[in-house]
């Protein structure tokens, strides 16, 4: 545990530190800075296990339409087609739903999957966790291999980014349909970081400046500034071991997490938040706050993922909460509406943030990742929604040194079933620990959990590796 206590704004010798474990990722001190956790032992044996390469999975949770994003389909019947219309892309003859213009300009950047299929109709998180993974978050197998922390940066290699890590004030992580903090049986080391939240890791790490108030940036530093003030006046009272392992902290990992370091005009083109006036979204539904936490913050959620990313975060999971729900119901609103809502902070974050890692020289670095749990019904239904589909759902890749600027698979007339040979969550799997792992050194080292090797060894999304 390390503890850094600021109760008073005064600083004594009992107040600075307390260490025993280090919960950035689970591992303890001496493990982190001598390189003795098996995980790490594991990732050094062999030299070029890790490709060096990030993953950003951005999970739309509550299941958004296949129709209204990426296949509109408008040469079918007008109770089946976009009901937001489509737009033409970069990609000669490629249309995407009437509501995503940035996407659609930038479609050569991504690969879109048009025959992607969840397999059931369940509100759930399985893309990122299932019996698929183990019943482990994906970013804990990556954990469970490279290490719970970066070697150099000391960054958790596993984060999970939700309104709260921006906001402590946002509406908390939906967990009824499953946690994406959960490890299964790959121990509670690799277990993702959300910060911000709180939660057994955050309590573990107990960085109390307060953390929780992780949005006042400025009063983070400026308690950061004087801490770093008291480590130099009483740097001949510490051990080498603990110096460094409080340098880790107080360096790379805090300045990740602190937005105000970049650029003004870089935060900007990433907010979300002046796109839509919360007044002109109906608090009728009830998932009301929650539309107005993904208009709010998905922008910056994403720019902290790219930030992360950047200091050797080898994963991280966005999700602005279960929104993406679009019966028609009590809960949620008709999928012309939610829309409304949904695209203009989705198309823009998104967009921002490709633009942004091309810009960096980083587009071949990260692989973002985005689905949901499932599709929409074929046909709207008579209240103006479309309900839950699991034969067919939405998938989109971009980076990771794959290729891009194509569309895989085709699905029915009726946007209703894959017409093409179907892409499974196993797939995708294979694909991001591809990415993420040389394969074949992964099959030589020693140590490595079967089933993770089990996933790798699947076959991937066959367009994306030749």
């Amino acid at each position: 545990m390390l503890t850094v206590y600021d109760r008073s704004s005064r600083l004594g010798r009992r107040d600075f530190l307390r260490i025993g474990g280090l919960g950035l990722g689970g591992l303890t001190l001496p493990h982190l800075m001598s390189g003795k956790s098996s995980a790490a032992q594991i990732a050094s044996a062999v030299p070029g296990l890790t490709t060096g390469k990030s993953v950003v999975f951005l999970f739309l949770h509550g299941g958004p339409s296949q129709i209204e994003t990426f296949d509109p389909k408008m040469t079918a019947p007008s109770n089946i087609r976009s009901v937001t219309g489509e737009l033409s892309t970069s990609i000669p003859g490629v249309t995407f739903g009437g509501t995503l213009p940035r996407l659609s300009s930038l479609a050569k950047s991504m690969t879109v999957v048009r025959s992607f299929t969840t397999g059931d109709a369940r509100h759930d998180i399985k893309p990122v966790v299932s019996r698929f993974s183990s019943d482990a978050n994906l970013g804990s197998l990556y954990s469970r291999v490279a290490g719970a922390n970066h070697p150099k940066t000391g960054m958790p290699t596993n984060t999970l980014l939700i309104p709260q890590s921006i906001n402590p004030k946002a509406e908390p992580e939906v967990t009824q349909f499953g946690k994406l903090t959960s490890t299964g049986g790959f121990g509670s080391a690799t277990a993702p970081l959300i910060p911000g939240s709180g939660g057994d890791l955050q309590r573990d790490m107990e960085l109390k400046l307060p953390l929780d108030r992780l949005s006042d940036r400025r009063s983070l530093l400026n308690r950061l500034d004087r801490l770093r003030a008291f480590a130099d006046q009483e740097n001949e009272t510490i051990d080498p071991l603990r110096r460094q392992a409080f340098d880790t902290i107080l360096g790379g990992v805090a300045e990740a997490f602190d937005l105000d370091q970049e650029d003004p005009q870089t935060i900007a083109r990433y907010d979300t938040s002046p796109l839509i006036d919360p007044r002109h979204i109906d608090q009728k539904w009830n998932n009301f706050k929650r539309y107005i936490d993904n208009v709010k913050y998905l922008g910056k959620l994403m720019l902290l993922a790219r930030r992360l990313c950047e200091r050797g975060c080898g994963f991280v999971t966005v999700t602005t909460n279960f929104v993406w729900d679009m019966h028609a119901d009590a809960n949620n609103a008709t999928i012309d509406e939610g829309m409304r809502y949904m695209a203009p902070p989705f198309d823009h974050a998104v967009s921002a943030f490709l633009e942004d890692v091309a810009a960096r020289g980083l587009h071949d670095d990260i692989l973002l990742v985005v689905c949901g749990e499932m599709g929409r019904t074929p046909k709207i239904n008579n209240r103006g929604g479309r309900d839950h589909w699991g034969n067919l759902a939405p998938l989109m890749l971009s980076g990771g040194g794959l290729p891009m600027g194509q569309v895989i698979g085709q699905s029915t007339r009726d946007v209703a079933e894959p017409a093409t040979t179907p892409v499974t969550i196993p797939h995708l799997i294979s694909t991001i620990l591809r990415t993420l792992f040389d394969v074949g050194e992964l099959r030589v080292r020693r140590g490595v959990p079967d089933d993770i090797l089990r996933m790798a060894a699947h076959d991937p999304i066959p367009e994306l590796h030749g």
